[in-house]
């Protein structure tokens, strides 16, 4: 603890940047290293989740992503559920460069209602070409498409906001009870984002198979400009994952993932997270990068089109190769956007692990 002043004490917190991991005597050959990621009684090829933006999902990336070997969340309050046909919404924010005009564009084509029969068909798309289904939606409109995304058949549901809590207080509406929520529910949930130790035991006692740790993307966002509120990111996986051990111990062998949602740019990022204690990661940035992306080098999060209070701007990328490419290589940029999966096993390699849960014991160290 530091002290701010005579009346105020802060904790010092640290994020990626701040910190590297630190090699062992042992080294491995990356091919040796296997990244399977095992959430509920599903296997991924790798602990890499696409998050739920509209710049970079698409059921058709979201397909692509899944015959990959990841899991692709589609944004069910996004442009796919509420156009029949949102391509030229898209081709027509893409034509927009000025930042306000751009806002203002994205308030109005997200004012359109999200349409359930949407959210069926885009699901059911999916589940159709045979990949897991993921569907993500705020707290808010959880409780209002949750049959409807049930009944599709969703391999997971996710619940995602800027800030999550298990315990919501409002004396304007009647908050989701998260818990009886998740309970009632047939399907695993994922939910947050949160980014203290106490918030995330909170979200674990409600039953959720995996808590999402940060703000959603820091490119994207601009939360701490407009409220003040961040926490950065290896200091919160760092609290959430004790909080996931000592729910371990509460809840008498309950595991509930850990999954990093922000400021994950480059390749190191994510293998940082790991390092800090996560089990997945799920980015957005670097899949902006990509040709097949939606926002056709465009980026932002939901955040950006809030009606009253727009916390986010798009931000502009360079796409730099096929989603393929970005994922699994090869890289032609030497900056760590480009072949997420082949960097993060040269990372384990390089410090003698072949696991990814024993890569969370890794020394890291912190820059002066």
């Amino acid at each position: 603890m530091i002290d701010i002043g005579r009346s105020k004490r802060a904790t010092t917190v640290y994020g990626f940047d701040d910190i590297a991991i630190v090699p062992t005597r042992r080294t491995r050959t990356p091919d040796d290293v296997n990244l399977a990621w095992t959430i509920d009684a599903l296997t991924f090829d790798f602990p890499i989740m696409a998050a739920p933006m509209d710049s970079v999902m698409s059921p058709a990336t979201a397909i692509a992503f899944g015959r990959m070997g990841g899991l692709g969340v589609l944004n069910l309050e996004g442009l796919w559920t509420r156009y029949d046909d949102p391509v030229p919404v898209l081709e027509d924010l893409a034509r927009i460069d000025d930042p306000i005009k751009a806002t203002k564009k994205m308030q109005a084509v997200y004012a359109s209602p999200v349409r359930g029969d949407l959210v069926e068909a885009r699901l059911h798309e999916i589940r159709d070409a045979g990949v897991p289904v993921a569907g993500s939606l705020s707290p808010q409109r959880a409780r209002e498409f949750e049959s409807i995304v049930s009944k599709a058949g969703v391999d997971f549901f996710v619940i995602r906001g800027t800030t999550v809590s298990a315990e919501h207080v409002s004396e304007q509406e009647e908050p989701v009870n998260l818990k009886k929520f998740i309970y009632d529910l047939d399907v695993p949930v994922i939910v947050g984002g949160c980014a203290t130790y106490q918030a995330a035991l909170h979200l674990m006692r409600t039953g959720a198979a995996g808590v999402l740790v940060g703000f959603g993307g820091g490119a994207t966002e601009k939360t701490r400009n407009v409220l003040g509120v961040e926490v950065p990111m290896a200091s919160a996986i760092a609290d959430v994952a004790a909080a996931r051990r000592d729910y371990l111990d509460e809840s008498g062998g309950r595991y509930v993932h850990v999954i990093a949602d922000g400021a994950l740019g480059r390749s190191g990022d994510i293998a940082k997270a790991i390092a800090c204690g996560a089990d997945a990661a799920m980015v957005s940035t670097p899949l902006a990068r990509a040709k097949e992306a939606p926002g056709k080098g465009w980026h932002w999060g939901p955040e950006a089109w809030h009606p009253t209070l727009p916390r986010g701007e798009r931000a502009r990328f360079e796409q730099v190769g096929t989603l393929a490419e970005v994922m699994f290589g090869p890289s032609v940029t030497p900056d760590g956007t480009m072949n997420l999966v082949g960097a993060l096993k040269k990372s384990l390699a390089t410090c003698g692990y072949t696991e990814v849960k024993e890569f969370q014991r890794v020394e890291v160290v912190v820059h002066n």
